[in-house]
């Protein structure tokens, strides 16, 4: 069966720190592009960051760049996003997403598998 599986959302105080995984079983992440993505209340979803099928790059919107940090661990078949400094506008709803053979940024329309979601809420 092919899924992406998320963990590590939680609660968080501004300025603090959490490390997102995400397990992929039926398929293998080396060949696929794969990000996570967010969705905040009453926003639409927006790419956070990905890592490109053809050379391992890494992609980050603006509005995280300086502050996470994204990872892969082929062995595993897991990616992971290290989020610091975090703020109140980084709470949303976080999606793992792969796309087979793509390369950053990653788009809606070209996601294949996407996880269920994990909820990060940064707040004091």
């Amino acid at each position: 069966q092919v899924q992406l599986v998320e963990s590590g959302g939680g609660l968080v105080q501004p300025g603090g720190s959490l490390r997102l995984s995400c397990a992929a079983s039926g398929f293998t992440v080396n060949d696929y592009g794969i990000g996570w993505f967010r969705q905040a209340p009453w926003k639409e979803r927006e790419g956070v960051s990905c890592i490109s099928r053809s050379d391992d790059s890494a992609y980050y919107a603006d509005s995280v760049k300086g502050r996470f940090t994204i990872s892969k661990d082929n062995a595993k078949n897991t990616l992971y996003l290290q989020m610091n400094s975090l703020e109140p506008e980084d709470t949303a709803v976080y999606y793992c997403a792969a796309a087979y053979g793509s390369n950053c940024p990653l788009v809606d329309r070209d996601i294949e598998v996407w996880g269920h979601g994990t909820l990060v809420t940064v707040s004091a």
